[in-house]
């Protein structure tokens, strides 16, 4: 019931972030896009900073490699829904490896 309840939930924000992303007809400007900003400004550098703080713990963490991949791809796709998802059900304080990298054997 959880899987089905997870996926229909990360569909919805699929299909909704699609939605929001379609400029509507008229609203489209034909400015010069280097007068504006278009690269996400300080809040896109936020978020920018915050999702290489969450794949370094990702990668240092001792999870699976699938589950680093998976971790990993879900933020890579999805910033800012991946970030909050990642810092609501990742239980990081279980998969801490403490301080560094772990040796390889």
């Amino acid at each position: 019931m959880q899987n089905t309840l997870f996926a229909s939930f990360l569909t919805q924000l699929c299909l909704a972030s699609l939605a929001l992303a379609a400029p509507i007809d008229g609203e489209v400007k034909t400015t010069d896009a280097w007068q504006y900003g278009t690269g996400g400004g300080i809040l896109g550098l936020i978020v920018l900073i915050l999702d290489i703080i969450v794949f370094v713990e990702v990668i240092k963490s001792n999870r699976p490699p699938v589950h680093k991949l998976l971790w990993s791809l879900l933020v890579f796709f999805f910033p800012i829904g991946g970030l909050i998802i990642y810092y609501l059900f990742s239980n990081r304080a279980a998969h801490n490896s403490g301080s560094g990298y772990e040796a390889l054997p």
